[in-house]
Formats: structure tokens, sequence, C-alpha cells
């Protein structure tokens, strides 16, 4: 029988991610080189439920008591549940600098940025995660944006192309409809192919560790409504999430608001925009107080103004609670949102000036940038907490598997 002395080592090496081989009197630890992203999640939560705590804070807690292991399928699925308030963190007895060294936060933002590059759709370029980052983004978007001014040089023979008023500000005349269409409509499709492929991958190996039941009409409306409340982002108690400190502010979810909130209006604007265009023929570029000018100008502001938020509080969130590998990520896209959108605005306030031109090339190279960066980069976590959010309200629909724990 171990002496309380050995069973303390072993514990302590646990929480240091080394196995133990139990011995008469000691406990001899092998030491090995590193642990995985999912098996700390699964050291961290197995100490999780025993403890139970924070189960009322978000949905992975009450999903967690649904398992007494946890293997890789229910990790991923976890870690995309999690929206990283970091409430937890501030709440547990066992969080650095315990011995324990428990924090769910940050494991979960390990796991999770390494489950996009894994169900990455082709899976070569799922490497393409760890690359994206602010400089990345940011060089992408002068490229094309220089690209696109020596289309405009050459096109219109000189210089003097890029500073000069357009009648009406028709920036079709600069660069026609279908040759837009033609551009982006291509990489848009693509986009969508390989974020549904990607989560497609996820779907398929978390179902049977969440119940294996489809998806009813409850739960998606229930998901649907945890989606688009940003639910899980107030902290379990309504205050909000922690960022700089254990604090609680709502700062974070209403930037988020902001910022899905203008991406659907800028996006309704232009696919309503289309429609005025292919079905009615009405031909662009719209004034107010049209339909698509409205939505997109209201969009705009919504965007820029959510995406400003973010990248402030991004910058002076706690390193704790999170993966700060993919800090660079997370700013690059906070960055292109960003530029799409002001630079949106502007080409809309300067369309009668000489500088239509140059912020053109400017939005366009920025939007250009947004989508190829979007299958590969932070837009994927929507996608994949949406899916997660789906299998959570479908599984706890179903009887708990252990009898243990509540929903």
């Amino acid at each position: 029988m171990q002496t309380l002395q050995s069973l303390t080592e072993d514990a302590k090496a646990l929480a240091n991610g080394m196995p133990v081989i139990a011995a008469k009197s000691s406990a001899k630890v092998i030491p090995i080189q590193a642990i995985s992203a999912e098996a700390e999640v699964a050291r961290a939560l197995q100490i999780c439920n025993a403890c139970r705590y924070c189960e009322g804070f978000c949905a992975v807690f009450p999903a967690m008591t649904r398992r007494l292991e946890f293997g890789t399928a229910d990790v991923h699925y976890l870690a995309n549940l999690c929206h990283n308030c970091g409430a937890c963190l501030h709440a547990c007895q066992y969080a650095p600098p315990h011995e324990f060294a428990v924090n769910i936060p940050k494991a979960m933002a390990e796991v999770r940025g390494k489950t996009y590059a894994d169900y990455a759709w082709p899976s070569a370029l799922g490497g393409l995660y760890r690359r994206n980052g602010l400089t990345l983004s940011l060089a992408l978007v002068a490229a094309l944006t220089l690209f696109l001014v020596l289309a405009v040089v050459l096109q219109g023979q000189g210089l003097g192309a890029l500073w000069g008023a357009e009648p009406g500000g028709n920036f079709y005349r600069l660069f026609p409809h279908n040759l837009l269409v033609g551009m982006f409509a291509p990489v848009f499709l693509f986009v969508v192919f390989a974020l549904g492929m990607g989560v497609r991958r996820f779907w398929k190996e978390v179902k049977p560790a969440t119940s294996g039941a489809d998806v009813n009409r409850p739960a998606a409306a229930e998901a649907a409504s945890d989606v688009l409340r940003l639910k899980y982002l107030d902290g379990g108690h309504g205050e909000g999430c922690s960022n700089a400190d254990d604090a609680y502010t709502l700062a974070r979810r209403r930037c988020h608001h902001l910022t899905f909130y203008g991406f659907v209006l800028c996006f309704a604007a232009t696919a309503l925009a289309t429609v005025y265009h292919y079905v009615f023929g009405w031909a662009a570029p719209y004034d107010l107080p049209s339909l698509p000018k409205l939505l997109g100008a209201v969009g705009g502001v919504g965007l820029m103004l959510g995406t400003a938020g973010l990248w402030r509080l991004n910058r002076r969130r706690d390193p704790q609670h999170g993966d700060l590998r993919q800090k660079p990520m997370d700013l690059g896209f906070i960055a292109l949102l960003f530029l799409v959108s002001s630079s949106g605005l502007a080409l809309w306030l300067g369309r009668g000036t000489p500088a239509l031109a140059l912020l053109l090339c400017l939005h366009l190279g920025a939007v250009m940038a947004l989508f190829a960066t979007l299958p590969y980069g932070k837009f994927a976590h929507g996608v994949f907490r949406t899916a997660a959010l789906l299998r959570h309200n479908t599984e706890k629909r179903q009887p708990n598997p252990i009898g243990l724990g509540a929903d």
C-alpha cells in the first residue's frame, strides 16, 4: 500500500503530465518530453470532473459531467464548445500556481487551434493555420492592392488613371462588374466548400462521442439562439467574461455582436445588390436610401467598431486565457475585417473624389485578402463552435449515459 507521501508525489507527477509507476514505498516517475494538447485537456477535465465547482459557467462543464473518460473526439468537441470566457480559470482552486496547474481556457485554446488544422480541407493546407498571422494578412492586402493599382495604371495608360473622378462615382468603369464576379465568385465558392468539408470531418468524429443522435428541431433552434445571442460569453452569470484580469466585462460579447452582425449586414447588402443586378437589372452603384446601401453602411460601421474593440481587448487580454501562438492569427483576422469595413466606408464617402481609384484598389485588395484567408484563419472558429453547439444541444436531450451530473 502506498503512503500518503507517495500518493502526494503521484498526484504531483500526474499534474505535471508524467506517467507514474507505483512501487511499494515510493513512486517512480518516468519523465517524458512533452504532453500532447489533447492529453492536457483530458488531465485537467479529470480534475474538474471531481470538483465541479464551475458546472454552471458554460456548456462545457455540463457536457463534461456526462463523461468519465475523455477520448480524442470528446476533447475536440469540448474544446470547440468552449467560448474561452476565462471565468473558470479565475474561479479554479487548482489553477496556477497550484501544483495541479489546471488552466482550462489555455488548454482548450491549444486544442481548438489544432483541430482547425487537423480537420482542414484539403489536409495539406492545414498548416496554413500556423502561418496565418498579422504580418501575412497585411502583406497580402498590400500585395493585392499593388496588383490592382498596376492593373488600373496599365489599363488607363499612365499614373494619371489613379487620380481622377469618375462620372457618377461609377467604379465599374475601372473594374467591370463581370470581371469582379469572375474574380470573387470562385474564391467564395471555394471558401464555402473548404469550410463545409472541414466541419463535416469534425462532425463525423464527434457525433458518435455526443450520443450519436441526429439533430432535431428543438436542438437546432436552441443552438441557433445560443449562437445569435452569444450566450456563453456572459460568463455563466450574465456579467460577462474576464479579460485583462478577473473582473467581469460584457465588452467582449458586445464587440463580438457588433462584428458578427456587421459582417452579416455587409454580406446581406452584397447579396441583395446581386439580386438587384441580375434579377431586376438595376446596375450599381446604389445611393441612399436604397436597401443595399443602408445595409452596407450600418453593417460597415458596426463591423469597424466591433473589430476596433476586439483589437483593444485582444491586446490587453491576460495571456493565461489562451494560446499565445494563435494571437497573430487572431489579430490578422481582426485587422482584415477592420480594413474591409473602413475601406468600404471610405470608398463610399470618396466616390465623387479623385481618390476613387486608389480607394477602390485598397478595398478590393482587403476583400480579396480576407477571402483568401477565410478557410484557414480565425473565421473557422465560428463554424466549428456552431457545430459543437448543435451537438451539445442534441446530446443534452438524451439520457445521461452515466447517470451522474445534471444538464
